[in-house]
């Protein structure tokens, strides 16, 4: 609740709000309009949560085209923008569309997700009065801060996924395997009302433990052993991503310590978390722990990312990144040690970037648990 309180007075949320922000950008690009085609961005600027669409933003009207099948959920979902059923295509539908506009006009399209052919099929079918410019990436920005809906319905994903952690402790124990116990996860989670995971649940267990990807398999965790768990939660649309690490048995003073190095880098990334710094400093200051540790060079990826509509979005938080947090950004905090033959440690948590700095949005316990 804390996170939403803080967010009172950011009056960003609704597509008319949304739609009318991303308008305002549109001179940054020297655009008339903007084409969205990446799903995620189309939910977040009219509700569509269809696997078909694409949404053209005009200076004064927004259209979704979308195809026969999802009628009844466009109606149903959109808001903010006019639906138009296509039977001849999504592309050749947009660029009708444009083809009737007068005049010459400039089209910003999301570079990074048109394919070359669709693009050279959007140029021939517009004809020559419409120049394509990229879109600087106009909707991943503006989807980076989080409105307070927003933060209300990750708040709530946070907070699943670590009760779930809570109730998969109980069959963390040797002779579970590693896809069972990911199986549990997931089971958790639609069972506490999620819509499903984030990504692939990590279950990894051993020297295993030192993959920071790795899938999990059907090898049996087995005494004095790390486990690494990566979850995540959907909810309402909105992803959380917490990891914890586990020790089945007793563990020896060097894993203890390795541990408590990485919690405590975390810590310190988490402590200088606030509105007008860097992402890179963020990075920095959990790289500076593990260095005295001497670990730094077991810290093999960025300490962190932004978190949403998708579980990996603006800002990353890796050295030397320039972005400059804001308020309402919802950041992943996760360094970690990876020890070939030992294994890895790593600890995440969601937090939001408040005014006063990093409010926790996964509240489960962050001690060494030995089970």
């Amino acid at each position: 609740m804390a996170a939403k309180s803080a967010q009172q007075t950011l009056d960003r949320s609704g597509p008319a709000t949304r739609l009318g922000r991303l308008r305002s950008s549109f001179s940054t690009l020297g655009a008339d309009a903007l084409l969205v085609s990446h799903l995620p961005n189309i939910r977040y600027l009219c509700g569509f949560s269809g696997s078909a669409g694409l949404l053209l933003v005009e200076a004064s009207a927004a259209t979704l085209f979308t195809d026969s099948r999802y009628t009844f959920q466009a109606k149903e979902e959109v808001s903010g923008a006019r639906v138009q059923i296509t039977k001849h295509g999504l592309l050749a539908a947009v660029s009708g569309t444009l083809r009737g506009r007068r005049g010459r006009l400039r089209v910003g399209f999301p570079a990074g997700s048109v394919t070359v052919a669709q693009k050279e099929a959007l140029v021939a079918a517009a004809g020559s009065r419409v120049r394509w410019v990229s879109d600087g990436s106009l909707v991943e920005k503006l989807r980076a801060v989080k409105d307070a809906g927003e933060l209300a319905k990750m708040s709530e994903a946070a907070r699943l996924i670590s009760k779930v952690f809570r109730r998969t402790l109980g069959s963390i124990k040797p002779g579970i395997t590693e896809l069972e116990l990911a199986a549990k996860i997931e089971y958790g989670i639609k069972h506490l009302g999620g819509e499903g995971s984030s990504f692939e649940t990590i279950v990894a267990s051993g020297p295993r433990s030192a993959w920071a990807h790795a899938r999990p398999t059907s090898k049996p965790l087995r005494k004095r052993e790390l486990v690494v768990l990566d979850q995540g939660a959907i909810l309402c649309g909105y992803c959380s991503d917490m990891t914890r690490t586990v020790f089945v048995g007793r563990a020896t003073p060097r894993v203890r310590g390795l541990y408590e190095a990485v919690l405590d880098a975390q810590q310190a990334a988490k402590a200088v978390i606030r509105p007008g710094i860097t992402a890179g400093d963020v990075d920095r200051a959990a790289r500076q722990v593990l260095k005295r540790s001497n670990l730094a060079r077991y810290f093999t990826h960025s300490t962190g990312h932004g978190l949403g509509l998708e579980v990996h979005e603006m800002p990353r938080i890796g050295r030397g990144d320039r972005t400059i947090l804001q308020e309402g950004m919802v950041l992943t905090v996760e360094p970690g040690v990876y020890l070939e033959g030992l294994g890895g440690i790593r600890i995440e948590d969601d937090v939001v970037v408040t005014a006063r700095g990093a409010v926790d949005l996964t509240d489960a316990p962050r001690e060494f648990l030995e089970l």
